[in-house]
């Protein structure tokens, strides 16, 4: 890597003592949120964050994360390398006391870093003392310099290995600890996705990720930071206008948006704080979006696209359809909560809300034509927001989205404490019927759906409450819509999507869960939602129908066939090898399930909804972006995206039943 600046200016004097590290081992959970592969992972970013603070300082362009085929990992920057002399306060090597004290690092004095991503400063040392071995390697100023720790405790004295061309910068090398960690291996797609956004944030920098045991590497550079990244967002959404940037310093504090407006109707828009995502926003998005709207209004009025009747357009209104990328940086960010969700500093709506609102008001008059078109886009937003309250206000008038009555299909269960009851969407009314038979009825609710879903990734509300099911489904849930949704009122703690076992089934699986991620997020972020798994095959045995085999997946065909033949053959019974398969394994017939319809009562229960029995899947959300954009390509108006999809998975596809 080549040198950046010289080290000069960043000594020992540089680094502040708070405290030591004994509790790490004692207590991993405490700081580094878990030992299993959460906070495997966590300690990747500790390490690598460092390096990150180095670039947006100015004084390193390069961070690479190497995974080590024997279990370790490798993280380097070119920055201006861990200082090495002797600490004053700690009376041992500035390298040492940052590896070995708790809250020790050059971010806590100000003259260290005057942003940093890190707020705590736990960092290296944790990782340090959560690992079996680690290994740092210091270029400074043309010299090699080494030490090697085990647990925490240094095994040798840093060492001066010699002079050396590589430019200056910091090696960490470590082992995590599997008597405290999980033994789990680093996962090569979180490495790439946390440095990808690394890229993007950290304008001008370059990540690169090497995984050896499996050998691929890969490398991001974006010039464009967050313009960047909003692109990336916007993959499969067609466009209205182009990206609007604007990256000003405000005293000691930078401030950058990036946004865009697509023809989607769902808002995108996510805030950073020194790189640090804060998914509850903060001042910083507070202030964007009370700027956002007040010039979208004042543009509107000033050239007459809204009359001195017309009701200002709110801040939904503005804002369906957006994309946008929020990011600021300061000396001292102050978090609500330990997890950084949220940003506190009262001084950054101030700072964002007068950047974006001087910069955006210009950009609006400089290119009227996308002004138009914006300001086009949120009134339709609000005529289509009027219409939706309309339909709705009819509905709750009418008491169909108030619990008073459930919608006639409805099969309720007998019991009223949601943490005991679960409901059943079937797929169609054979099915449903089915289900409704074979169900416990104390705790089994079943609401039959008939026919396709509405796809709601490319319908607003208005539409949504005009559709028969999705009224149903609502009401059936208790938990009201948009602004009135409140998944406190939820009727069932249990939400069970039921639908065959084909491309049909697949597609209205889909279809719900497009639904729930789009307009019901807490449900499945409260762990409420599943998918049923109805079996694809019955292996009927001679004589005992209790002893017929449900089979879930194919692959464990031959995996219950194999095991059936080796116990015959153990047992003295000899095996024919020309006979079939499953009649080498005992079984007289293979039954093909096609759909839940073709399953009466008894069978639909003892496959699928006996909770002894049955498989279910929960739906988890771990990574919400990259949900949004699957949700986009497969649900969207964009054909291309969607296409690309399929192409590049059906390889993986064996037996396509249509």
């Amino acid at each position: 890597m080549a040198t950046k600046k010289s080290s000069s200016g960043y000594d020992s004097s540089n680094i502040q003592v708070l405290e030591g590290l004994e509790p790490v081992r004692k207590r991993p959970g405490m700081y580094i949120g878990s030992t299993g592969i959460d906070g495997l992972h966590h300690m990747i970013k500790e390490v690598a964050d460092n390096g990150i603070d180095e670039a947006i300082a100015g004084h390193a362009s390069e961070v690479k994360v190497i995974l080590l085929e024997d279990g370790g990992v490798r993280v380097e920057d070119d920055g201006r390398g861990i200082p090495v002399e002797k600490h004053k306060k700690t009376g041992v090597s500035t390298l040492e006391t940052v590896l070995t004290v708790l809250h020790a690092g050059g971010k806590f004095d100000g003259g260290g870093y005057k942003v940093s991503s890190g707020l705590h400063g736990v960092g290296v040392s944790v990782v340090n003392a959560l690992s079996e071995k680690l290994i740092a390697d210091v270029y400074r100023d043309g010299v090699h310099y080494t030490q090697e720790y085990r647990q925490g405790a240094p095994k040798t004295k840093i060492k001066k290995v010699g002079p050396t061309d590589r430019g200056n910068g910091t090696v960490i090398t470590f082992w995590p600890d599997t008597t405290i960690m999980a033994s789990e291996p680093f996962e090569y797609e979180w490495v790439t996705d946390y440095l990808r956004h690394q890229a993007y944030l950290t304008k001008g920098v370059k990540t690169y990720v090497e995984d050896q045991r499996i050998h691929k590497s890969y490398a991001f550079y974006f010039e464009g930071g967050i313009q960047s990244y909003v692109k990336h967002l916007n993959i499969g959404k067609d466009p209205i206008d182009d990206v609007f940037y604007v990256d000003k310093t405000v005293d000691d504090s930078q401030v950058e948006v990036a946004l865009q407006y697509t023809d989607t109707y769902t808002e995108t828009v996510k805030a950073f704080a020194n790189n640090v995502f804060n998914p509850d926003g903060g001042t910083h998005m507070t202030g964007f979006r009370t700027a956002l709207t007040r010039i979208i209004n004042d543009y509107a009025r000033k050239n007459s696209i809204l009359k001195e009747k017309d009701d200002n357009l709110s801040g939904e209104d503005t804002r369906e359809g957006i994309t946008a990328v929020i990011l600021v940086k300061m000396p001292d960010p102050q978090f609500e909560g330990q997890t950084k969700n949220k940003l506190g500093n009262p001084e950054m709506r101030g700072y964002v809300e007068s950047v974006f609102a001087e910069w955006f008001s210009y950009y609006l008059e400089e290119h009227p034509a996308t002004a138009k078109k914006i300001i086009g886009k949120a009134l339709l937003a609000a005529r289509a927001r009027k219409a939706a309250r309309a339909a709705r206000d009819n509905i709750i008038r009418k008491g169909v989205l108030d619990g008073a009555s459930m919608p006639g299909k409805l099969s309720d269960c007998s019991n009223k404490d949601p943490a005991e009851s679960e409901i059943y969407l079937v797929e169609g009314d054979s099915a449903g019927g089915s289900a409704k038979g074979g169900r416990d009825s104390k705790s089994q609710a079943i609401l039959p759906l008939r026919g396709k879903v509405l796809n709601v990734e490319r319908a607003r509300l208005d539409k949504m409450l005009a559709n028969n099911e999705i009224v149903s489904l609502i009401k059936a849930l208790g938990v009201g819509i948009e602004d009135s949704f409140d998944v406190g009122g939820l009727r069932y703690h249990r939400v069970i999507i039921m639908t065959d076992a084909d491309v049909d089934g697949s597609h209205i699986s889909t279809l719900l869960l497009t639904f729930f991620f789009r307009f019901m997020k807490p449900v499945i972020d409260g762990g409420h939602l599943y998918l049923a798994k109805p079996p694809l095959f019955e292996l009927v045995t001679p004589g005992s129908k209790s002893e017929n085999v449900f089979i879930y997946n194919e692959a464990d065909l031959d995996v219950v066939f194999d095991e059936r033949i080796e116990k015959r053959k153990k047992s003295g019974t000899t095996v024919n090898a020309d006979d079939e398969r499953h009649k080498q394994a005992g079984f007289t017939e293979i039954k093909r399930y096609k759909g839940l319809g073709e399953m009466d009562a008894d069978q639909l229960f003892d496959t699928t909804m006996d909770p002894e029995k049955r498989v279910l899947v929960q739906i988890k959300v771990e990574d919400a972006e990259k949900a949004d954009s699957i949700f986009n390509k497969l649900m969207g108006s964009e054909v291309e995206p969607r296409k690309n999809f399929i192409t590049s998975r059906a390889k993986f596809v064996k037996d396509l039943d249509i």
